[in-house]
């Protein structure tokens, strides 16, 4: 079978390779879809350390079971067999540690990943390892759902850990940095099951910002290479400032920026981790105390907002089909880094 194989960064094969075995605690899928991301994009060039190479990469998976391990239903009380329709958690908890006892899966301490520790979704097969099915890992994908869209759920369970801390209140003036397929999404969830007021979408690239405010209808955008992003929250919010802010974006700026621009009680996602080589920023101090600010990080997603991502596509909460702007096969897989990184499309699907 093909497979999209990591050696080192910069050394990735799209080559043939063994289909895999089953083993008893394991089940097999067909990929039908793995969906990209940027951080795919940084594997490609610069690896990660908990990659052990060589690896098929690839971690947004839907796909067909073509064949249960023996011992798996019995073990995990379930009822899995071939031709189930389902999607993958990326991010694995052990379920073992005081934070996964504590319900905290999506920080915990011994986390291990599809697509690093285990063989991804950039192949035509792929094992689901006994970890993923431990810790009820792997989701049963409702009828009305296709691949493509199951294969988003993954980036949207994130999303979701992130406003679910936040505490969001219908009405609250909320602002998105970064216009990539996760700020629409956060952009999605904040509107179609939080009731916020007016949204608005921040970005530095022109037709990016363009393309995702058509598809997901911010109330303002504002380019920062072209405007003062903190005054122009502030005029429109009649000097108050914004009551919600997530920065899905990798850049440091915007989350000094997200400090300045809050409005008091106002609650900040610092979503977007920042590069390992410059992780610091500078913040008044002061602005968080006065104004009683909230700053939380967020770390990936649970099994459960796995869940919660398909049943809110399934229900028509929060669409994603149409942000899915680019369906390429696996033999053209290698595009995807470019497209993904040039910022061409919203979301970009690879077929097997």
């Amino acid at each position: 079978m093909k497979a999209l194989r990591f050696y080192a960064p910069e050394d990735v094969r799209l080559e043939d390779v063994p289909e895999p075995e089953c083993g008893p605690d394991e089940i097999k899928l067909k990929v039908k879809n793995c969906s990209t991301c940027g951080t795919d994009v940084k594997i490609f060039h610069n690896g990660h350390q908990n990659l052990t190479p060589p690896r098929t990469i690839g971690h947004e998976i839907a796909g067909e079971i073509v064949e249960v391990g023996s011992n798996v239903n019995a073990t995990y009380g379930s009822d899995w067999k071939p031709g189930d329709r389902t999607q993958v958690i990326a991010a694995v908890p052990c379920g073992d540690c005081h934070e996964c006892r504590k319900g905290w899966m999506e920080v915990c301490q011994n986390q291990t990943s599809v697509g690093y520790q285990y063989d991804g979704g950039f192949a035509e097969y792929m094992i689901v390892p006994q970890q993923v099915l431990k810790v009820d890992g792997l989701n049963r994908i409702p009828d009305n759902v296709g691949y493509d869209e199951a294969s988003a759920a993954e980036p949207f369970a994130c999303a979701i850990n992130a406003q679910e801390q936040l505490g969001i209140e219908e009405g609250d003036f909320t602002v998105v940095f970064g216009a990539g397929p996760i700020g629409c999404m956060h952009i999605r969830i904040a509107r179609g099951v939080h009731k916020v007021g007016k949204i608005v979408l921040v970005d530095i690239n022109a037709e990016r910002l363009k393309m995702s405010a058509d598809a997901v209808s911010p109330d303002y955008v504002i380019n920062a290479s072209e405007e003062d992003v903190v005054a122009k929250v502030m005029e429109l919010t009649d000097g108050r400032g914004a009551d919600v802010i997530i920065t899905a974006t990798p850049a440091n700026v915007t989350q000094e920026q997200a400090i300045s621009m809050a409005a008091r009680q106002g609650r900040i996602s610092f979503f977007g981790g920042l590069p390992k080589n410059d992780p610091f920023i500078k913040a008044d101090s002061n602005v968080i105390h006065y104004r009683q600010l909230h700053v939380h990080g967020a770390n990936g997603s649970s099994p459960a907002h796995n869940k919660r991502a398909l049943e809110y596509i399934s229900t028509g909460q929060v669409p994603v089909k149409d942000l899915i702007t680019k369906h390429i096969p696996l033999d053209d897989v290698l595009s995807a880094f470019d497209i993904v990184k040039s910022g061409q499309a919203i979301k970009v699907t690879v077929e097997p």
